[in-house]
């Protein structure tokens, strides 16, 4: 893989964050009875980021929580069979709640297909919305984010890297070029 270019910085992705925060808090009239839960891995750093900035805003902390979706996915035979599965760590019962579901990249669909499966595993919410930093198209399945940071038209032998500080030591989001080699 050759890196192609970088197409959010640290400030842009800052900025993506902070609007998608306003447009949650918009949709919602508030954030009352609203729950946060990140997907594994970079979902879960982006929405303690959005929780953050939700109440920089209104003076309220959200509940947040994480998502493991390993074994709900539907390409598992692929997987490794020793995989290691943390679970959900869910900060209250998501029966009756709106929650906003948090990831990366929205691609093909089949990642947020398994963390809606996940999340009714763990109750009944009255509403599940998504929010992603980068949906980059592809969608194999009808899924549809609510809050996107960027659109990002992309070809199938490209891939969009989110790099977060909190795993990564850097913000950027890049497209690399897939090679033959």
């Amino acid at each position: 893989m050759i890196e192609k270019s970088v197409i959010m910085d640290e400030a842009a992705i800052r900025r993506a964050l902070t609007r998608i925060a306003h447009e949650i808090i918009e949709k919602n009239k508030g954030v009352e009875n609203c729950i946060v839960v990140g997907i594994k891995t970079r979902g879960v750093y982006l929405a303690e980021r959005l929780v953050e900035r939700i109440e920089q805003i209104e003076q309220v902390k959200l509940p947040a929580g994480e998502l493991d979706i390993t074994f709900y996915r539907d390409d598992l035979k692929h997987k490794a069979e020793d995989a290691v599965v943390q679970g959900a760590q869910l900060p209250d019962d998501i029966t009756g709640k709106t929650v906003i579901l948090v990831d990366d990249v929205l691609y093909t669909g089949r990642t947020v297909r398994a963390a809606l499966d996940a999340l009714i595993d763990h109750g009944r919410p009255m509403m599940i919305q998504l929010a992603v930093l980068v949906d980059r198209g592809h969608r194999e399945l009808p899924i549809r984010p609510d809050y996107v940071g960027k659109n990002v038209p992309t070809s199938r032998n490209e891939i969009v890297a989110v790099e977060l500080v909190d795993v990564d030591g850097v913000d950027q989001v890049t497209i690399r070029q897939m090679t033959d080699s």
